[in-house]
């Protein structure tokens, strides 16, 4: 490997897209080595880690947007992106620009052992430990009230865990996802994700499954970490009108908070209730002063109120164009809670869905859910620009012996999208288009979109 001149963001965009062509996975000691190397740009920066197989990019976004409604400033730093690598890196609610991304690319590649790597030899970042090398750089300088990081897979040896400290752990719903990578039982998924769990550091996590439970109960006695639990008594779904949903939350203090979600995504629910569960046991603890907090948080339910019906988390049951919907739903599991939502959007008429999957993901039993749902008028499958995209082929397949089912294939995303919307024109009953199957699918869609198709 030879080292490059690099003095643009165009060109430190291509050299970090252009990292898993050349390098392999470290281990999370070399992440904290090289953490160390850049002079632990994490020291001081109060951290909020979130780890899980569903939701945790949307229970960082109700953390961020309850946070900022408290007045306090917050960093976050999540993944995938959709569309601008940028998204990653988001500070006072705006992601950083592009001056801010080379400076901080810069700074992590002039700290690389050149001499090594052009040997053949010495250590380089992945591609997910190189943003996360640059997040807390950038992070640093800003220097935050906090600091919100979602784990990129796993949690025990995720990048994002090399940090010093942390103020809170936040598990989310767990499920059956990256088996070649943590595990082929929910109880082994759940030792990865419990990974994040410090000594001493409290963690709140969502009930959602006795197994899943257990283990992280053992892994936090054995760490003497507080254990927190959102179970599905501590908040009560009431309604969904003009696509928004009423619910009440059962808080620590206040007893039932009456709240209003900007959304028909009835999942949303979930990961709401676990983001303020976790910002109570936060509260409590400042209050305590068990961290490193100045001013205690203060988390009233009219503070609760604005950050909630503030929250947007873009590629989650986004309404892209008028009744055009677009959904993260990536595995079994998301598929399950996506169409637990389709069922209930009070739609009058028919709906459409255009899918697509990343190979390695079980679309067969994704598809399998879609199907047996009987929500949908018509099926359209498409292959996508990513690498990692499923077949169209393959996904054919997976239909060929269902009955009465007529699906109809794409070859790119761009020529489905207009297709679709221009069959739509012609109806008398416009259907309602939904698309979902994977975030890379989100993320070009929005693209397309946003260039005009």
């Amino acid at each position: 490997m030879k080292k490059q001149r690099i003095t643009t963001y165009d060109q430190a965009v291509d050299y970090i897209m252009n990292i898993p062509r050349f390098t392999t996975k470290n281990t999370l000691e070399d992440t904290r080595a090289f953490l160390r190397r850049l002079g632990d740009p994490d020291a001081g920066l109060r951290i909020l880690h979130v780890a899980g197989t569903n939701g945790k990019g949307s229970v960082c976004a109700y953390l961020r947007s309850v946070l900022e409604a408290a007045g306090r400033r917050v960093a976050v730093f999540t993944s995938p992106h959709l569309v601008d690598l940028r998204e990653r890196f988001v500070i006072d609610g705006e992601m950083i620009g592009r001056e801010a991304f080379l400076a901080a690319f810069l700074r992590v590649y002039k700290q690389l052992d050149w001499q090594a790597l052009e040997a053949g030899e010495g250590y380089h970042p992945t591609f997910f430990e190189y943003l996360f090398f640059m997040a807390m750089l950038i992070f640093a300088q800003a220097q935050p009230d906090y600091c919100i990081l979602e784990t990129g897979l796993g949690g025990r040896l995720d990048a994002t865990n090399a940090v010093g400290s942390k103020e809170i752990a936040v598990i989310t719903h767990m499920g059956l996802d990256h088996v070649e990578y943590l595990g082929h039982t929910l109880a082994a998924i759940a030792g990865e994700k419990a990974g994040i769990i410090r000594k001493g550091v409290p963690v709140v996590y969502a009930d959602t499954c006795q197994e899943t439970g257990q283990v992280i109960r053992d892994r936090a006695q054995h760490l003497s970490a507080d254990a927190y639990v959102l179970s599905r008594i501590d908040y009560r779904f009431s309604k969904i009108s003009n696509k928004n949903i009423a619910f009440s939350y059962i808080s620590r203090y206040y007893g039932s908070v009456s709240l209003t979600l900007p959304t028909f995504a009835r999942y949303q629910v979930e990961n709401c209730s676990l983001a303020l569960r976790a910002l109570e046991v936060l509260a409590e603890r400042e209050k305590q002063g068990d961290t490193l907090a100045g001013e205690p948080l203060g988390l009233t339910p009219e503070i609760m109120r604005r950050g909630v019906s503030a929250c947007f988390w873009p590629g989650r049951m986004e309404e892209v164009l008028p009744e055009v919907y677009v959904d993260g739903a990536h595995n079994e599991d998301g598929v399950r809670a996506f169409l637990e939502s389709v069922a209930e959007d009070g739609h009058v008429g028919g709906r459409h869905l255009l899918f697509a999957a990343a190979a390695d993901k079980d679309y067969a039993a994704m598809l399998r859910r879609i199907v047996d749902s009987h929500l949908f008028d018509g099926l359209s499958i498409v292959h996508m620009s990513n690498k990692r995209a499923a077949d169209p082929s393959c996904l054919e397949g997976v239909l060929a012996d269902v009955p009465d089912i007529v699906v109809t294939r794409y070859e790119t995303v761009s020529e489905a999208l207009g297709s679709i919307l221009a069959s739509r024109e012609a109806e008398a009953t416009p259907q309602r288009i939904y698309i979902a199957g994977s975030l890379y699918l989100v993320g070009e869609v929005k693209e397309i979109l946003q260039s005009g198709i």
